[in-house]
């Protein structure tokens, strides 16, 4: 009897104190800076989310939250990508630049098409 109470006491004062995950959340912003609230997620909460969808390289949108479920993918449209992101550790999506990396090739792609429309508009 002593020797389970031991282990029970061990295992008790090994697990990690209780408390909710904390992530950031905004909604539909352009700015990652504008994405900096910080928030103790509810119960049943086991991931951080972060989807940026990038439109046409021209910018983008970023929405972070706290999630119950949470499966990562990158999507490549016509018109834009979009990259969900989770995490599972305190403030983990605090930085979302890298979810929307490689935008800047489409960028300037997008922009050197802009260029080559006007000049054909302009009959140069």
């Amino acid at each position: 009897m002593k020797a389970f109470l031991i282990t029970l006491l061990a295992a008790i004062l090994c697990t990690q104190p209780g408390g909710s995950l904390k992530c950031y959340t905004c909604k539909t912003q352009l700015s990652n800076s504008n994405c900096q609230t910080s928030v103790e997620c509810a119960n049943g909460t086991t991931a951080c989310k972060t989807d940026v969808i990038n439109v046409v390289g021209l910018f983008s949108i970023i929405n972070k939250e706290c999630a119950a479920t949470c499966e990562q993918r990158f999507q490549d449209f016509t018109v834009g990508k979009q990259n969900v992101s989770c995490c599972t550790t305190n403030g983990c999506n605090v930085n979302g630049a890298g979810s929307v990396a490689g935008s800047y090739p489409t960028l300037a792609a997008g922009l050197a098409a802009s260029v080559v429309c006007v000049l054909l508009r302009n009959g140069l």
